[in-house]
């Protein structure tokens, strides 16, 4: 079985989720991510970040992503950990600029 990991921004955090099928979406603009994986609940530590994605995730057949907030999707050979990460003010990643509302009294090029 294929496992994609893939790393997208949310409200200025980096999600980092694993799933069983990632295509682009009949959505333009959009990645179609299906097949959420988190760990096993027959284990007895259970990791408060990966649970908060599953809580979140909760239910959710299939997820679109906007493209631009896609950073990476990599095909790996076994599930990882799930988690959400604080995108630093430093880091190399930086949204993709976006105008949905333009001025409209700004000058057009």
């Amino acid at each position: 079985m294929d496992i994609y990991r893939i790393n997208f921004i949310n409200q200025g955090k980096v999600y980092t989720l694993y799933a069983e099928a990632v295509r682009q979406a009949n959505l333009m603009g959009f990645v179609e991510i299906e097949g959420l994986v988190f760990g096993e609940t027959a284990t007895r530590i259970i990791d408060p970040a990966e649970e908060r994605l599953k809580t979140e995730f909760d239910g959710v057949r299939r997820c679109l992503v906007p493209m631009q907030a896609v950073i990476r999707i990599d095909q790996v050979a076994k599930r990882g950990q799930c988690k959400i990460t604080e995108l630093e003010g430093g880091a190399n990643v930086t949204p993709f600029p976006t105008l949905l509302n333009p001025d409209p009294t700004s000058p057009k090029p």
